[in-house]
């Protein structure tokens, strides 16, 4: 079956290409030019969404956080469509939950490419594979709580052993601190994104000349190096 990609912008010759681009690589296309349509073809099940951030009505921010107070698309994959380029809002898209930018002027090889990796991620956490994780030299085992980097096993406490499994089960995703912190110690515990920091600088001295597979994005948070 198809995947079926939400494509949302207010621009109907931007529509018309991406779709063009998209229906080429065996996509089924889904169209909507402003943030309320787009919700309401929500009702078609997309499996990744597309988004304008500057449209009428509901600009892509907006949409994107109306999308996510749905528990039905609360883990479907939505990239930014913008010409803005500052980390600012990098960050504020990050933080309403989307999973990647493309940025304008739009490359449609760049943006299949990107399409493409986000939705093996969400393929990538099914249940049925999700308790291991292979990426590069990295063997984690969620139900043993064991880590092997290159044939070595490594002895990781219980939270930096969730965090590096966190982060892994996704690579090339930015993941920021307080989603880190909420995801892995929950809502009931107090702590300050500093302690994210910390289990992370710990995780990399244990990584050793691996260090670099947990990649610092600055002001952000996190993100696993992305690797064959």
């Amino acid at each position: 079956m198809n995947h079926k990609i939400l494509l949302v912008d207010d621009e109907p010759d931007i529509v018309e290409f991406l779709e063009y681009n998209l229906i080429q690589e065996g996509f089924e296309v889904i169209k909507a030019y402003d943030g309320i349509e787009a919700l309401e073809k929500l009702s078609e099940k997309p499996d990744l969404i597309i988004l304008d951030v500057l449209m009428p009505k509901l600009d892509g921010y907006q949409t994107c956080k109306k999308i996510r107070e749905n528990d039905q698309f609360k883990d479907t994959p939505v990239l930014f469509l913008t010409a803005k380029t500052s980390e600012v809002d990098e960050i504020t898209g990050l933080n309403l939950g989307a999973d990647d930018y493309v940025q304008k002027p739009i490359s449609p090889k760049k943006l299949v490419a990107r399409v493409k990796s986000n939705l093996r991620r969400l393929t990538a956490l099914d249940p049925s594979k999700a308790n291991k994780i292979k990426i590069g030299p990295l063997r984690i085992d969620r139900e043993r709580y064991t880590v092997n980097l290159n044939g070595e096993n490594l002895i990781l406490p219980k939270k930096e052993f969730e965090i590096l499994a966190y982060l892994a089960s996704q690579p090339g995703k930015v993941f920021v601190r307080d989603k880190i912190l909420t995801d892995v110690w929950g809502t009931d515990i107090f702590v300050v994104e500093r302690t994210v920091d910390v289990h992370v600088r710990k995780i990399r001295e244990k990584l050793g000349e691996y260090a670099d597979l947990i990649e610092t994005i600055k002001g952000v948070g996190y993100r696993f190096k992305n690797v064959e």
